[in-house]
């Protein structure tokens, strides 16, 4: 069974199952996808993914405000994230993080965020969902000064091994997304290698980031079969076995998620 620890059902472009959700949820359990992680990017869309994961038995949540999607000029509230925490299918924080790469002048709102973001992982011994793109000094040093007695996930890496390395030691997981296929990955794929085997996840991303040999269309949630697939390969496993321990691995992550690994 396969896990997709990271897409975002509320944004897909369901055009190639004729506009349905439940199509596009049943395609990928047909490729053995069990589990789906919705994630949460704002305010705007926190109820949206809390009624996704109400609606499918498959599906849990994450509630944050994505880097790019915050308010100018204001961090949210701690007490608004604390209380969306409260859901019972709401299993992570975030994705929250730094991105420089779009916004290097949003970079003290980001890191104010990112810190409350963290702050709530502290409080509620959550899993926190890091974004961080342009920003790897800083992501680092936040992380570090948290401090969090709980480990948090790197989602969609395209860093190099040296920070791998670094959030490793700092607890964290690390997630791949279709990326990893891209033909202008080859630093990527030797950090996929080297990712310890209990600390990996796979992903889509989806609607964003499809892998080969969908590049270029909409991401869906079925395609994290093909990352799994081509991780497998190159970490010299079958696909079956690296899906269960990633599937392990989500599970010992977010302990709240109702993976059913029947």
């Amino acid at each position: 069974m396969l896990v997709d620890s990271h897409c975002h059902l509320d944004r897909l472009d369901l055009s190639a199952h004729a506009g349905s959700l439940d199509a596009a949820l049943d395609a990928a359990r047909a490729r053995g996808v069990g589990h789906f992680l919705c994630i949460g990017v704002s305010a705007d869309n926190a109820a949206a993914v809390k009624a996704l994961a109400d609606r499918y038995a498959d599906v849990d949540c994450s509630v944050g405000v994505h880097p790019l999607d915050l308010e100018p000029g204001a961090a949210p509230a701690l007490e608004w994230l604390l209380g969306e925490l409260e859901h019972p299918r709401v299993v992570a924080i975030g994705e929250t993080g730094l991105d420089y790469h779009y916004e290097p002048e949003a970079a003290d709102l980001q890191r104010e965020a990112f810190r409350l973001h963290l702050e709530a992982a502290r409080l509620t011994a959550k899993p926190v969902i890091v974004h961080t793109r342009a920003a790897r000094a800083d992501t680092l040093a936040l992380l570090r000064e948290a401090a969090l007695p709980q480990a948090g996930v790197l989602h969609c890496f395209t860093e190099d091994w040296e920070m791998a390395k670094a959030a490793l030691d700092l607890g964290f997981y690390i997630s791949l997304s279709g990326i990893v296929t891209f033909r202008n990955a080859d630093e990527l794929r030797d950090v996929a290698r080297r990712i310890p085997v209990d600390r990996l996840l796979v992903e889509t991303d989806s609607p964003y980031l499809a892998p080969i040999p969908y590049r270029g269309k909409p991401n869906l949630p079925q395609y994290v079969y093909e990352v799994a697939e081509f991780l497998a390969t190159l970490r010299g496993v079958d696909t079956e076995t690296l899906a269960a321990q990633t599937t392990a691995n989500f599970q010992r992550l977010f302990p709240l998620a109702r993976v059913n690994r029947a």
